[in-house]
C-alpha cells in the first residue's frame, strides 16, 4: 500500500537507510497525493489504513496506478497551525493536494475571518511553490453551538474561497457521516471505520477525475 504516516519511535540506522532509499526509488516512479489536515485526516481512534487517506491509498494501489499517499493529518490542527507547518510538507511536489482544515476553528469559534484568511493563504502557497499542483478544498459543517449566525457563517466560506481561489470543493467532508451516532466514536466528532468508507467515498468522487 503507498501510504506513507509520520513516526518518532528510533530505529536501527541500516533499516532507516534501507527506507530512506525505498522512498527515494518510490519518489521518482509515483506522483503524490498528500492530505492535509486535523484528526480527520489522521484517522483519529482507528488504525491509519482505515481512515480515508488509507482507503484511498488501498485504492490506487488495487488500481495499479502510479500514486502514492502522504497522510499529513495531526490531531488538533487548525488552520492557522497549518499555515505553519505547511511549509515542511511542501519539500516535495505534490500533484494533488487535499486540504482538510477549519473544523478546529469552528468548535472553538475562532473569528470566520481568521479561518478564511488562513485557508487562503495554504492554497496560495502551494500555487506559488507548485503552480501545476491540482488542489481540493474539504469543506466542513459545525453545528450550530456557537450560533446560527456563526454555523451559516462558517459552511458558506468554503464555497467563497474555493470560487475565488479556483480550487475543486468537496462540499462537505463528513456528508452522510455527522450527526449518525453509528457512525462515529462515542465523542460524536470522529468517525468509526465505517464512517470513514462513507467519507472516502465521498472524496473518491471528486479525486477520480483528477488521478
Amino acid at each position: 500500500m503507498t501510504l506513507s504516516i509520520f513516526s518518532c519511535a528510533p530505529k536501527d540506522e541500516k533499516v532507516v537507510q534501507s527506507e530512506n532509499l525505498e522512498q527515494q526509488e518510490t519518489k521518482t516512479e509515483k506522483k503524490l497525493i498528500l492530505f492535509f489536515g486535523n484528526s480527520l485526516t489522521a484517522g483519529y481512534g482507528i488504525e491509519a489504513e482505515d481512515a480515508f487517506p488509507g482507503l484511498v491509498a488501498s485504492r490506487i494501489d488495487s488500481l495499479g496506478l502510479d500514486y502514492r499517499i502522504i497522510n499529513g493529518g495531526l490531531s488538533g490542527e487548525t488552520t492557522a497551525s497549518g499555515v505553519a507547518r505547511l511549509e515542511w510538507f511542501l519539500e516535495e511536489e505534490p500533484d494533488i493536494f487535499i486540504l482538510e482544515l477549519g473544523g478546529n476553528d469552528g468548535l472553538r469559534g475562532i473569528a470566520i475571518s481568521e479561518t478564511e484568511k488562513n485557508l487562503r493563504a495554504m492554497i496560495q502557497m502551494v500555487k506559488a511553490k507548485y503552480p501545476k499542483t491540482r488542489i481540493l478544498l474539504a469543506g466542513m459543517q459545525i453545528p450550530p453551538n456557537m450560533g446560527q449566525d456563526y454555523a451559516s457563517g462558517f459552511r458558506e466560506l468554503y464555497p467563497r474561497v474555493s470560487q475565488e481561489e479556483n480550487v475543486t470543493l468537496i462540499p462537505f467532508l463528513l456528508e452522510g457521516v455527522a450527526g449518525n451516532p453509528a457512525l462515529n466514536l462515542p465523542d460524536g466528532i470522529h468517525p468509526t471505520e465505517e464512517g470513514h468508507l462513507i467519507v472516502f467515498e465521498t472524496i473518491w468522487e471528486f479525486l477520480a477525475p483528477l488521478i
